[in-house]
């Protein structure tokens, strides 16, 4: 299929309205609600061993100084609780655990338990064990009680998320007053002369990085599909404003490639 061909299947896949309130998006499919989560609970299971070499091949190591970016401006200090969700393989976490200090805490947690368990051994074999908790959860209904945390972070994930309006009320619920919600995603990508190179990097080349390095080319279709199924970012500024966070704000990196989205609550 042509470059320009397959961008325009995008753009209109990316503006199809939600025809039933029972389906959900599954990357470009649409599938029962309650199936969502098993799908992409088998794709990130099939993925978790190959994850942190698949996004150095995707990103050409970007994601590394994303993600030190969104931790360096996050605001978190000495003492901080902090739940990372989504946490993965742990290196949000890392970055956060080095921020807080002997004195604070970071909370992982992730749906995944094969991801949870890939993350919780590589910071274990780093030596990260104090101050460091690892919970197998749905972000959609966190097992804390209200206004348990300093900062709420949530990186790469909120894409996979079933229903992310949910999550982000969730998340907006167990901040402490004064704390703030951090997402880090793909987002739009800006500049309109760039999206066909994109296109042609997501859809053609990424799922043969897939089959040629974790063995999994759907996997890797997958998730560059759900980036284009995944709220734009004023969208996704509303949709926080929505669950009630404050001062609600994005910075695009890398030209829209992800940006990150702030809110506090107060």
């Amino acid at each position: 299929m042509p470059m320009h061909a397959v961008t325009g299947a995008i753009i209109a896949t990316m503006n199809e309205p939600e025809r039933n309130p029972e389906t959900t998006h599954f990357g470009f499919r649409d599938v029962p609600v309650g199936e969502k989560k098993k799908l992409v609970g088998q794709v990130f299971s099939s993925v978790a061993g190959s994850y942190d070499l698949m996004n150095d091949l995707m990103s050409l190591g970007v994601h590394r100084l994303w993600k030190r970016y969104f931790v360096g401006t996050s605001g978190v200090r000495r003492g901080d609780r902090v739940l990372d969700l989504a946490g993965g393989t742990g290196d949000i976490a890392a970055l956060l655990h080095a921020r807080v200090g002997e004195a604070g805490s970071v909370v992982l947690g992730d749906i995944n338990g094969e991801m949870l368990r890939v993350g919780r051994d590589r910071l274990t074999d780093r030596g990260l064990v104090r101050g460091l908790e690892y919970v197998q959860l749905n972000a959609e209904a966190l097992p804390f009680p209200d206004a348990s945390f300093d900062l709420v972070t949530i990186a790469f994930g909120l894409r996979n998320v079933t229903d992310k309006q949910a999550a982000l009320n969730e998340m907006q619920r167990v901040l402490k007053v004064g704390g703030r919600a951090l997402v880090l995603e793909f987002s739009q990508v800006q500049p309109e002369w760039f999206r066909p190179i994109y296109d042609f990097h997501s859809f053609r080349v990424l799922p043969r990085l897939g089959r040629l390095f974790a063995g999994d080319a759907n996997s890797y279709q997958y998730l560059a599909e759900s980036i284009r199924k995944h709220p734009p970012q004023d969208a996704l500024k509303a949709m926080m404003q929505a669950a009630g966070f404050e001062r609600c704000e994005y910075r695009n990196l890398s030209a829209g490639i992800v940006a990150i989205h702030s809110g506090y609550r107060v």
